[in-house]
Formats: structure tokens, C-alpha cells, sequence
């Protein structure tokens, strides 16, 4: 993540966006996420935050040891716990958590197949009916210039359902709202 980016996913106002916004947005109906959660590129950890408060447990994965570092320090003595790990191979056990959280990070995911792996792994580490819950944005102009010698690899919306269903997951769906998509699968 270049540091303009960076910048950004760890500002007040990423977090009011996504506290007042996205995640409400995301969430829908669907407030009992259960008992065990997963988050997949944590990444600064402002999802992690609105997480902690809705589950009891929560496991945060993230690719970057210093974020996940810097993030497993500041959530110390809470019940998180982070993974330094990619998401394409995560060491976590099969059938473990009641839901998945994927916030704005699938782009950065450097291929097709990398994706489609990560959503195969979260598809395994779900239990049977969980459910991935997430958001990305589309490509645009300005989604494009942010990620400047950065990886952008964007999720085409259209065809994200047949990929999660190719994935493992039974149901599968997205809702676009101007230049973001949220999309909801079950295990």
C-alpha cells in the first residue's frame, strides 16, 4: 500500500466512513454476524475496531507485518486476535468462524486467481452457512490515481457472483451503489 493510501485507510475520516456508512451498508439486515469472526486484510484495523464491538471474538489476517504488528499491539487485551498472513493460504482451521469481513482490500490482491483463491479460503474457513460480508470499490479515474505504484486490480461487480459460487459459497450477491459494490455470500 503506498503511503498516500495508507494514509487514508488510517484517517478519522476512512473511519467515519466506514463506521457511519459502509459497514451499516454492508451489514444490511444481517446484524448477528455470531460468535467468531474473521477479518481478511485488516490492514490499519478500523474494521477490526467496529468488529470487536459486535463479536466476541474476532481474528483479524493481515499480509503486512507491520500493520499487523503495529495492530495487534493496539489490541492487546482484547478478544482479537491478528494473523500475519495471506490471505490466498491462511493457517486457520476448516468450519471455524460464524462470518468474514473483506473491506475494500480484494483489488489489492495482485491477479484473478489470487482472488478467487482468497475467496476459496474464506469459503473453507467458514463454517457451513456463514457468511462473507464485504465491499470494494469500482475502477475509477480517482480509485486508480490513489493506488499510484500501488496494486489495483479491480473486482469487476458483474461477474463477482459466479466467482463466489465457483468458490464454494451456496449464495451469492452484489449491490452496487455508485462507486462502491458491498456483496454478501453464504458457506
Amino acid at each position: 500500500m503506498n503511503e498516500e493510501h495508507l494514509r487514508l485507510c488510517a484517517s478519522g475520516e476512512w473511519a467515519r466512513l466506514v463506521a457511519d456508512d459502509l459497514l451499516p451498508w454492508v451489514l444490511g439486515e444481517n446484524d448477528g454476524i455470531g460468535d467468531d469472526v474473521l477479518e481478511v486484510g485488516a490492514g490499519p484495523g478500523l474494521v477490526t475496531d467496529l468488529l470487536v464491538e459486535r463479536a466476541p471474538r474476532v481474528t483479524a489476517v493481515e499480509i503486512d507485518p507491520e500493520l499487523a504488528s503495529a495492530l495487534r499491539e493496539r489490541m492487546s487485551g482484547r478478544p482479537v486476535e491478528v494473523i500475519t498472513a495471506d490471505a490466498t493460504a491462511m493457517p486457520l482451521p476448516d468450519d471455524r468462524f460464524s462470518a468474514a469481513f473483506c473491506f475494500t482490500m480484494l483489488h489489492h490482491i495482485p491477479d484473478a486467481a489470487g482472488q478467487d483463491r482468497a475467496l476459496a479460503e474464506i469459503a473453507r474457513v467458514l463454517r457451513p452457512g456463514g457468511v462473507l460480508l464485504g465491499t470494494d470499490g469500482q475502477d475509477t479515474p480517482a480509485r486508480r490515481a490513489l493506488h499510484v505504484d500501488d496494486v489495483f486490480n479491480p473486482v469487476d461487480p458483474a461477474v463477482l457472483p459466479s466467482r463466489l459460487t465457483a468458490a464454494g459459497f451456496t449464495e451469492a450477491e452484489v449491490e452496487s451503489n455508485g462507486d462502491r459494490f458491498r456483496f454478501r455470500a453464504r458457506r
